[in-house]
């Protein structure tokens, strides 16, 4: 039966620590017992922190560009310079909504710009630029340190297009396919799949947020128990081509 543990006691983050050794320690002091296999569900903002990804507003001269749009999204528009700076374009601007792509390819209101747990009144905190190469670099550390085989997910929260509400999905994965594939085989009355490939990195990540959520200061949660192909296929895999997207 596939478990999710929280892991508790991570201290607040700053520039230059070592996550995997902070997750190491929480969990020795916690008695975790991990083994061959375990997935790390790791929170974005954690690993943006340690990246050194915090922005002063107050260091921010705003673009021409910049303020304009900020009337129309009526946001600051120190954050919208910062909201370019960690994008490749703009989707949309309008009715108060920003719409970017980042850096590494998802589509996210603010560019995934966040200033909810940062912790300082005057910034703002940019995602890891390179989530999949983040994700390589935790889980290379991490199976070092636990002598086991391991995988991880770098998450986020993301709102849907056609749904109310937010939900987790994966922005960085390493040492785990990031789908399931079921096309080819048979269904239960013997018909052939044909287009059935889960997101599965995106439902861990789902998963993972119960027991973390945004309130309790647990930004790590431990998978157990699911098995899953670890042909390592990266996060930037999920993000759909220009070519198969009906709505830019």
């Amino acid at each position: 039966m596939i478990e999710i543990l929280a892991v508790k006691g991570i201290p607040d983050v700053k520039p230059g620590d070592d996550i995997a050794k902070l997750i190491f320690d929480a969990c020795q002091k916690n008695n975790i017992k991990v083994d061959e296999g375990d997935i790390f569900v790791i929170a974005s903002k954690i690993v943006a922190k340690a990246e050194g990804r915090l922005v002063k507003l107050s260091d921010i001269t705003p673009s021409i560009f910049s303020i304009r749009a900020s009337k129309i999204v009526k946001k600051d528009p120190r954050e919208i310079e910062a909201i370019l700076s960690a994008s490749r374009r703009i989707i949309r601007m309008r009715r108060g909504i920003f719409l970017a792509e980042t850096e590494f390819g998802v589509v996210a209101a603010n560019a995934g710009i966040d200033k909810s747990n940062v912790g300082k009144e005057d910034f703002v905190l940019l995602l890891p630029k390179d989530p999949d190469r983040s994700a390589r670099k935790i889980k290379k550390k991490l199976e070092k340190l636990f002598n086991k085989r391991l995988a991880v997910i770098i998450s986020d929260t993301y709102g849907r297009t056609w749904r109310e509400g937010q939900v987790d999905m994966a922005i960085g994965a390493s040492g785990i396919n990031v789908f399931r594939d079921y096309r080819g085989d048979k269904d239960m009355y013997n018909r052939t799949l044909k287009v059935t490939n889960i997101a599965q990195a995106d439902e861990i990540a789902s998963a993972a947020e119960l027991v973390m959520g945004k309130k309790k200061g647990v930004p790590v949660a431990i998978v157990k128990h699911y098995v899953y192909d670890n042909k390592d296929v990266p996060a930037k895999k999920l993000n759909r081509k220009d070519s198969k997207d009906l709505y830019r």
